[in-house]
C-alpha cells in the first residue's frame, strides 16, 4: 500500500508537465524562476517544478538556497503528510465489490498488469485500483529514491523553519480525475500502458530540455502525449487539470502571499499561458521578474 501511496504523489501529472527556462532570444514568460513584489515590495518566488529525482535537478545554487531559506512561507500544491497519504490510498481503491479487471476488459487488464511489472503493484492490489490511478503510476518510470524535486525542496523548507502549505487539497486535486468519465480513464489507461516501454526515454528526454530551458522540446514532447488522446479527453484534462486548478491555487496562495514571503514551487505546467500562474498573478498586482537558473550544475 506504500508504494501506491507515494507513487501517486510523486507521479502527479508528470507524464504531462513542461518546464519554462529564460534561454537565448527568448520572451521574458519562458523563465522556470521568478522573483515577485507588490507596491515595490518583495513578495516571494514562484519556481516552477518537473517531478524528476534525477540527481542533476536537485543540485540547487547557493543563490537559490538563499531565496529559499530567506522566505517565511513554502507553498506547494499538495503537502504529502501521512494523514494525506492515508486518504490518498483510500481513494485510489474502487468501491467494495468492483475490481479493474472487470470495469476494463481481461485483455486490457492483462496487459496493464504486465506494464506495471516492475513496478512493484502486485496483481492482487492492481484489481483495486481505479483505472486513473493505474494510469498515474505508469506516466513516470519506476522510482529509485523517493526524493523528487518538489518534496525535496519542501524538506528544505521545513527544515530550515519555514512554514509549509499546500494551495489544493486532496479532495480538490483528485476531484478531476474522479469526474473523468470511464471511458476516457480506460482510454488513458491504455495509451499509459501501450507507452510503458517509452517512459524513462520520454522522462530523460524531459530533463535534458527542462535543465537547458528548452522550451519548444518539451512543449512539442506534451503536444505528442496529447494529441494521441481523444478530443474530449484532450480538452478535459486541460480544462480541468490544468487552467480549473491554476485558478484554484491562485485563490489558495493570494492569502498567503498578503500575510508573508512565499516561496512557491509548482509544476511548471501551471505557469504559462493565458490561464498560467504568471499572468493570474500579474492580473492580481503582482509584478514578476526573471531569475537564472536555480542549479549549480546544470
Amino acid at each position: 500500500m506504500i508504494a501506491m501511496k507515494t507513487v501517486f504523489v510523486r507521479a502527479w501529472i508528470a507524464g504531462f508537465l513542461i518546464a519554462v527556462q529564460v534561454i537565448a532570444h527568448a520572451q521574458p514568460d519562458r523563465a522556470l524562476f521568478w522573483s515577485l513584489q507588490k507596491d515595490g515590495e518583495h513578495a516571494g518566488y514562484l519556481l516552477g517544478t518537473i517531478h524528476s529525482e534525477d540527481p542533476r535537478v536537485l543540485e540547487f545554487g547557493e543563490d537559490f538556497l538563499d531565496k529559499l531559506n530567506s522566505s517565511e512561507r513554502f507553498a506547494m500544491e499538495l503537502v504529502p503528510d501521512l494523514p494525506t497519504l492515508a486518504k490518498l490510498a483510500q481513494a485510489m481503491l474502487l468501491p467494495p465489490g468492483e475490481d479493474l479487471e472487470t470495469l476494463i476488459g481481461i485483455d486490457r487488464f492483462q496487459h496493464v498488469a504486465a506494464a506495471l511489472s516492475d513496478y512493484g503493484v502486485p496483481r492482487a492490489q492492481l484489481s483495486r485500483m481505479k483505472p486513473w490511478a493505474a494510469m498515474m503510476t505508469l506516466s513516470v518510470p519506476p522510482p529509485r529514491t523517493g526524493f523528487f524535486l518538489d518534496f525535496s525542496l519542501s524538506l528544505r523548507a521545513a527544515g530550515n523553519g519555514l512554514k509549509v502549505v499546500g494551495l489544493e487539497t486532496l479532495e480538490e486535486q483528485l476531484g478531476f480525475l474522479e469526474l473523468m468519465p470511464l471511458e476516457q480513464q480506460i482510454e488513458m489507461l491504455s495509451q499509459a500502458a501501450a507507452e510503458v516501454g517509452r517512459v524513462q526515454e520520454v522522462h530523460d528526454r524531459m530533463v535534458e530540455a527542462y535543465l537547458e530551458g528548452d522550451l519548444e522540446v518539451l512543449q512539442a514532447e506534451t503536444d505528442e502525449q496529447l494529441s494521441e488522446l481523444g478530443a474530449e479527453a484532450r480538452e478535459f484534462f486541460i480544462a480541468e487539470g490544468i487552467h480549473a486548478r491554476n485558478h484554484r491555487m491562485l485563490a489558495s496562495l493570494l492569502p498567503e502571499l498578503e500575510q508573508a514571503s512565499v516561496f512557491t514551487a509548482i509544476g511548471a505546467l501551471h505557469l504559462p499561458g493565458e490561464q498560467g500562474l504568471i499572468q493570474l498573478l500579474r492580473d492580481s498586482g503582482y509584478r514578476l521578474a526573471p531569475l537564472p537558473l536555480p542549479f549549480s550544475n546544470p
